[in-house]
């Protein structure tokens, strides 16, 4: 024994990751958050006029004036973030190369009704999720048509006189009314449903990063991952019948 301290070797371990949103994808939720959130911290003060602290930020029509101004930019980007995602999704059923695993199927409402009783209890194990789980599918529609729908009121709110040519004048106090309580309904939603199931939940931050790790996609996306390996689901079905 030569009574030297042996300082232990850090083992490394090598996880496989799976590619889950490209670069594209990536910045897309970024100009989205960014819009979205530009858009809410602007509008807000706008719809609630009475309240002191909208008073005070609107005290003046210089400031009205700038935080219109910044107001329709972030307008202005997220309709282009809209139409570019749009051009894709068109573009990729044009050349048969879309993904049809965000699209709503009958499976996702059995899988909905799976999930409702394991939370009672009545049931011990979760469904198993392919690339997208129920919950990921409502949050991406409720928030595609919920957009839409803001910007197209938003765009008859900004432009009166042009719609008001070929619609009756009705629409315009029906487009205010539809822009301000469906941005504030998204708001909520995103803030209550999509961050509990994103980051308190579990810390998913694919969106970021842009893949999973392989445990990730074993426990959250198990059908997928079986989907790319097969191999794999035939081995421990022969041992579970061995």
């Amino acid at each position: 024994m030569t009574g030297k301290n042996v300082t232990p070797v850090a083992q490394i371990i090598h996880e496989k990751a799976y590619p889950r949103f490209n670069l594209g994808q990536r910045w897309e939720h970024l100009l989205l958050i960014l819009s979205f959130t530009v858009l809410l911290l602007t509008g807000l003060p706008q719809k609630y006029r009475d309240f002191s602290w909208s008073q005070d930020l609107l005290s003046s029509p210089e400031r009205l004036e700038l935080i219109q101004q910044i107001h329709h930019i972030a307008a202005i980007v997220m309709t282009i973030e809209v139409l570019y995602h749009l051009g894709r999704a068109i573009y990729l059923i044009t050349r048969r190369k879309l993904s049809g695993d965000i699209f709503p199927v009958w499976q996702d409402v059995l899988d909905a009704g799976q999930m409702l009783r394991y939370l009672l209890f009545m049931r011990k194990d979760k469904p198993k999720f392919g690339r997208y789980n129920f919950e990921q599918k409502v949050t991406y529609w409720v928030i595609f048509f919920g957009i839409l729908i803001m910007v197209i009121s938003g765009f008859i709110i900004w432009f009166p006189e042009f719609f008001t040519k070929f619609l009756p004048g009705g629409v315009i106090p029906a487009a205010k009314l539809a822009h301000s309580t469906e941005a504030v309904v998204a708001a909520i939603f995103i803030l209550i449903w999509h961050i509990y199931h994103v980051h308190f939940e579990r810390l998913n931050l694919s969106i970021f990063t842009g893949r999973l790790t392989e445990r990730e996609m074993r426990e959250f996306h198990e059908k997928e991952y079986e989907r790319l390996h097969p191999e794999k689901t035939d081995n421990t079905q022969s041992g579970e019948r061995q």
